[in-house]
């Protein structure tokens, strides 16, 4: 199969990211992130997550994030939406786009949310009629599509089982997220087999934590499988608290130089991307997770 010719990156920094940050970041740091993003050429930034502050500190500034930033025309700034109540605070502040989440492992499940997948996918369908009223797209995830912190390897159908429930419920968008960075490019590829038997390529994201050094690699064996939908964060922003010390997701500094070797088209502009990723990394007091980030800042 031919690779793409043009491939769209969603940004998770601001909010998959900082989300791992144990300092509490500045508000005026997350909206001067999420601005110097969509000046890079970022078309999709997912900028905050409406979730009790409670249960992640980091996000207990959502609407004045939200609410902050000078929004670019060609952009949009999606928000996790775990609940209904979280989707009306997040419509409060201005969302124009949400996003859902499901696991395709049950023990991730109940330790992570304390119910069962089918018991999970129930408690956002409330959250789509209620965006779909409002004319809201939605976007789902789906984590632990390959590996389980507790269940080890998962079933590539038990991934596509859950991401044809939340397609079916009426996200636009599926993002499989290789959580806990146990992939590789034969077990990715096994996946995204399995997904497009119940899905078109086209509606299908790549969500790859580096965990192993693997993340590259699987966005090229995806690409190959014609996959053309990436999540990605500024600096490798986020580390994996199922794997202590481990990276976490994907540069996307990284998947841009990648992506510009193999001619594909992007919209971003490298030299500004190495430059955001370096003053985010100083500004946040920690080590620049991008190597093509790194070499281009190094040459400046």
């Amino acid at each position: 199969m031919p690779l793409p010719s043009h491939v769209k990156i969603v940004e998770v920094g601001p909010r998959d990211g900082l989300q791992n940050e144990a300092q509490v970041v500045p508000t005026v740091i997350k909206i001067e992130l999420i601005e110097r993003l969509a000046d890079a050429g970022l078309r999709v930034v997912e900028s905050t997550s409406f979730v009790s502050p409670k249960w992640v500190p980091q996000m207990g500034d959502n609407s004045a994030v939200l609410r902050g930033i000078k929004r670019h025309p060609a952009t949009v700034y999606p928000v996790l939406t775990p609940n209904l109540q979280g989707f009306d605070a997040a419509i409060e502040a201005g969302a124009t786009e949400v996003a859902i989440f499901g696991a395709a492992s049950e023990s991730f499940s109940r330790k992570n949310i304390n119910c069962t997948i089918s018991e999970s996918l129930k408690r956002f369908e409330p959250v789509v009629s209620a965006a779909s009223a409002l004319e809201i797209p939605v976007r789902g995830y789906v984590s632990c599509v390959v590996g389980c912190p507790y269940e080890g390897a998962i079933d590539p159908n038990k991934a596509a089982e859950v991401a044809k429930t939340l397609f079916d419920m009426g996200c636009y968008e599926v993002s499989l997220g290789d959580t806990i960075g146990v992939g590789n490019p034969a077990s990715v590829m096994k996946l995204i087999e399995a997904c497009t038997r119940h899905l078109p390529i086209e509606k299908l994201a790549g969500h790859y934590h580096d965990t192993y050094g693997m993340a590259i690699a699987n966005i090229y064996a995806s690409l190959q499988m014609g996959m053309a939908i990436f999540d990605s964060s500024i600096a490798g922003l986020g580390g994996c608290p199922y794997a202590k010390g481990a990276s976490g997701n994907v540069a996307t500094e990284d998947v841009v130089y990648l992506l510009q070797g193999l001619g594909i088209e992007t919209g971003i502009d490298l030299a500004k991307l190495a430059d955001v990723g370096g003053w985010i990394s100083s500004a946040i007091n920690r080590p620049n997770g991008a190597k093509a980030g790194r070499a281009i800042c190094s040459r400046t």
